[in-house]
């Protein structure tokens, strides 16, 4: 069956996020817009992912708990976790790696942590979008500790991304899959990096807004519409 998806969407406690970026407001938007599936992934912390697995589950909507990594290269990478168990061990020790600067609110904006009803519990004061210590090099076997799959974000982009401060991509990072944001530059990218001819390619939206979520555009072929199934497609070779 054909998954339309959003892999990549941030919620209120990134600082660049929105605060109208709730549980319900985002698997709300993305019933409106037909997705299927999406996966929540704020800067550095997995802490409102089961508030918005909770939201989808009561609208029918298949919500993976994720991340948005940043590695000590700054490079940004999504992190998908096949359950809220796993997804919350990670979170805890990415926390663990992160330098010791207290977010600025009216510099950076809210961090702010959600219930499944959209109430605000309270603020994440650790600034969020700083880098941890893992190296992109590392990043696939330290997720897959906890269970995770990974991969490069907006690769085709000028900033934050494994291409724009690393140069390359290649075998020794291990990814199965890369996302590309505008999906009309991949073939420009294939042919400067032909490793990526070895990658399953997704496109998600990075949404910080909820505007900016992906319309019914991206799919993937899965047998259900399952977190395992899922994984399943993500993890098997191209």
């Amino acid at each position: 069956m054909k998954l339309f998806y959003d892999f990549h969407i941030h919620s209120g406690l990134s600082p660049c996020g929105d605060n109208e970026m709730t549980p319900n407001n985002i698997v709300n938007m993305a019933k409106l817009y037909d997705l299927d599936v999406i996966a929540l992934t704020d800067h550095n912390s997995t802490l409102n992912c089961e508030a918005v697995m909770e939201a989808g589950k009561e609208i029918g909507l298949t919500v993976i708990p994720g991340m948005e990594l940043c590695t000590s290269e700054e490079v940004h990478i999504v992190c998908l976790f096949p359950d809220i168990k796993g997804a919350t061990k990670f979170g805890d020790y990415i926390r663990s790696t992160l330098p010791t600067i207290r977010n600025k609110p009216t510099v950076f904006g809210d961090q702010l942590v959600f219930d499944k009803n959209d109430n605000v519990l309270g603020f994440e004061h650790t600034l969020l979008i700083t880098a941890s210590s893992i190296s992109a090099n590392d990043a696939v076997s330290i997720v897959a500790d906890y269970g995770g799959i990974c991969f490069p974000a907006h690769i085709d982009r000028n900033s934050y991304s494994i291409l724009s401060n690393l140069g390359t991509i290649n075998e020794s990072f291990r990814f199965n899959c890369a996302e590309v944001f505008d999906l009309d530059t991949l073939e420009n990218l294939k042919s400067q990096h032909p490793h990526l001819n070895k990658l399953k390619i997704l496109s998600s939206s990075d949404a910080h807004y909820l505007e900016h979520l992906r319309l019914k555009e991206n799919f993937i072929e899965t047998e259900e519409n399952s977190i395992a199934a899922i994984f399943e497609y993500l993890k098997s070779p191209l």
